[in-house]
């Protein structure tokens, strides 16, 4: 099966479909290397490596070059976190093939004010854009795509806005009906009982899919339970991973005037060559170089 076929498919089977987030081609190679299904292309970790808020400071380009490069480097599905869609539901409409060309499996769009504030932000912008805005551009993404197992996830912000259980299985049901493969509901609660009592009150018939990262103590064994969850998405850990690493040994360099500790604890520099594809390049050269 193809990328788009082995997403639709886990989809169609009720089997929990795994992404790790990633913001470059590296994280994304680490991400498949440790037996993630895919990746998540995630808005978040790429602006959080520009050293920017995640708040469409970013251009789109930047975004769909960063999912095409990673796209490029792995074997297992792409799902692309296209923001609110960059703008109204003609933006969507030629956004999204772009997104297909590059190489993303899927697109997760969410139903906020363009520009998007963060949404794990305390005291954050949370702004909702009408109902029957967003079921135009979930429509128009829909239609778009040239692939139709190319998957179009609408993402409900209306927890993260404080607007309650019945506006978000209202918003839920309205995207499905507009077209969405599966809902996105999110939640900034540092305990998962507001998605969990979501999930179990959907009655939708699109798969769920949950991001945890506010409430970690959900594990995939109590996700897979549920039954309606057909994605989970771990949205910002390699971002968080990178900076504490990075932190703990740029400290320690510091601290010691030298490398001498620090250097034999790091991977080592023929790690990082074969992580480049250098196997696959002396294949090249031994093959066509004369």
């Amino acid at each position: 099966m193809n990328k788009n076929e082995t997403l639709r498919a886990a989809l169609d089977s009720g089997r929990l479909f795994t992404a790790m987030a990633a913001h470059n081609p590296l994280a994304a190679v680490l991400a498949q290397e440790a037996g993630f299904d895919g990746i998540w292309g995630s808005g978040f970790e790429l602006s959080a490596s520009y050293a920017v808020p995640d708040a469409n400071i970013l251009s789109m380009g930047a975004h769909l070059e960063m999912m095409r490069a990673i796209a490029s480097v792995v074997t297992v599905p792409l799902i692309a976190d296209i923001d609110t869609g960059f703008g109204n539901a003609v933006n969507v409409h030629y956004v999204v093939p772009q997104y297909e060309a590059a190489g993303a499996s899927a697109i997760v769009m969410e139903d906020k004010t363009f520009p998007k504030d963060t949404s794990l932000r305390a005291g954050g912008r949370q702004e909702l854009v009408r109902i029957e805005e967003f079921q135009g551009k979930i429509a128009a993404a829909a239609d778009a795509r040239k692939d139709k197992r190319f998957v179009v996830v609408a993402r409900v912000e209306a927890l993260i806005a404080g607007l309650g259980q019945d506006e978000a299985i209202r918003r839920g049901l309205a995207y499905e009906e507009a077209g969405a493969d599966a809902i996105l509901i999110h939640s900034k609660q540092k305990t998962p009982d507001e998605i969990l009592a979501f999930a179990r009150a959907w009655p939708g018939k699109t798969p769920l899919v949950l991001v945890p990262t506010a409430y970690p103590q959900l594990t995939e064994a109590d996700i897979a339970a549920l039954g309606k969850v057909g994605v989970v998405i771990y949205g910002n850990h390699a971002i968080r991973a990178a900076v504490g690493a990075m932190r703990k040994v740029f400290a320690q360099i510091r601290a010691e005037g030298g490398l001498r500790q620090v250097d034999a604890a790091l991977p080592s520099v023929a790690e990082i060559i074969a992580l480049q594809g250098d196997e696959a390049m002396r294949k090249v050269e031994a093959r066509y170089l004369r």
